[in-house]
């Protein structure tokens, strides 16, 4: 369960060091995804460590920082790496991001990942606009005591991904000459990679990538009123489809060679955000 007491001191923690903040987005980096906090104007940053209910990252290409920025006009939080739920140290840290987002008062929130790729057009170095998630986790960070924080007791889930917002990252793809991709996350527990069965069964479910993530800050930012985009780099070939085994070396490998145009269609992102007015 998602522990309240604790959120608040993270909170709390956070407007002490930055009591004139006032972020308007949130940007969640995945694995491999941290460098991208480089193109943004960063004013200031904490290591997760001194976060109370945070912690420090358990997984490599994971910088942990929150990191206080600026692009086209639009004040962010930027949470450089996420806490997982196969770490195994529950509901709270992964949910801090999306509480102190909302806390805040930010409008909106773009979550990345790194993914294996399910549909056979998904080569390593896409990158897929998220338009829809499969919650393979086999658990729900709402599960519990209802905290009307999180919105209603049963949330909609009809439309996770916001229609503008994806529309968004499509013109900042086009913006740097490509045709972004779009495509239906699945999320399973890890820490293992999948098996090429269980990647048939995605496929037969929908799936067209496939992580450790994502799901649960997108359904909560969802459930507590944030506006939420996606963007999935693909990594590599999920099991069964790739002729190699998996490695988390493969997956950083594939995020350092796609880090420039990452940076670049997320900054161009940030501008349709501020000419859109959202």
């Amino acid at each position: 369960m998602i522990d309240r007491k604790q959120l608040e001191k993270a909170l709390a923690y956070v407007r002490g060091q930055w009591p004139s903040a006032q972020p308007e987005m949130g940007l969640i980096l995945g694995s491999g995804w941290s460098e991208v906090v480089d193109a943004f104007n960063v004013a200031a940053s904490i290591p997760y460590e001194d976060i109370p209910g945070l912690g420090k990252t358990g997984v490599v290409g994971h910088a942990g920082r929150l990191v206080l920025a600026e692009s086209s006009g639009i004040e962010t939080l930027i949470f450089q790496g996420r806490r997982h739920f196969y770490e195994g140290v529950g509901w709270t840290p992964i949910a801090l991001p999306v509480f102190m987002l909302k806390s805040f008062g930010a409008r909106g929130v773009l979550i990345t990942n790194a993914a294996g790729g399910v549909r056979s057009d998904l080569v390593t170095g896409k990158l897929m606009i998220i338009e829809d998630h499969i919650n393979f986790l086999g658990a729900n960070p709402l599960v519990g005591p209802h905290d009307d924080f999180w919105g209603p007791r049963f949330p909609d889930q009809s439309e996770v991904y916001d229609v503008t917002l994806r529309r968004l990252l499509t013109l900042a793809g086009r913006d740097e000459g490509e045709e972004l991709p779009t495509g239906v996350y699945l999320a399973d527990s890890g820490p293992t990679y999948e098996s090429p069965a269980e990647i048939r069964a995605f496929k037969a479910l929908g799936a067209d990538a496939v992580g450790m993530s994502t799901v649960p800050e997108a359904l909560l930012a969802k459930a507590a009123g944030l506006r939420v985009a996606g963007l999935s780099c693909i990594t590599n070939s999920a099991a069964g489809i790739s002729a190699t085994p998996l490695s988390h070396e493969e997956v950083t490998e594939a995020t350092r060679n796609a880090m420039s145009r990452m940076k670049r269609i997320v900054l161009n992102f940030w501008r349709e955000v501020a000419r859109e007015g959202i």
